[in-house]
């Protein structure tokens, strides 16, 4: 990054960057104790994931809950740094690079969207 909050923004992201991999690898950890204990195979199908069923499971201590969130965690990092990146480039008003973190947000938009639709 260039501008005059690059230093920050390098600094912000990284701590987000850092964040994230700590929880989802965490989160991960703890799904796969739970399917250590619980006897559960990596083999074994997957479970589908339910969103609606994400907090009853996660109290639960099903370790699919825990392992899901893991995931999530690992694919919000890169956006949420993609987030940064475009809100920092906004403050230092750099339209560029603006439009080009919104086009790279709306090609992951399209790409869960799809993913959703390709599985309802």
């Amino acid at each position: 990054m260039s501008g005059p909050h690059a230093e920050v923004a390098d600094t912000l992201s990284g701590r987000l960057l850092i964040t994230f991999t700590y929880i989802s690898v965490g989160l991960l950890v703890i799904g796969v104790a739970l399917m250590i204990a619980n006897g559960i195979s990596p083999l074994a199908a997957a479970p589908t994931f339910d969103m609606s069923m994400l907090v009853a499971s996660l109290v639960a201590l099903q370790p699919e809950a825990f392992l899901w969130l893991g995931l999530a965690a690992i694919i919000a990092a890169p956006i949420g740094r993609v987030i940064l990146a475009g809100a920092v480039y906004a403050v230092d008003r750099d339209v560029t690079m603006v439009v080009i973190s919104v086009a790279i947000l709306v090609v992951i938009a399209i790409g869960v969207g799809t993913a959703i639709a390709a599985t309802v």
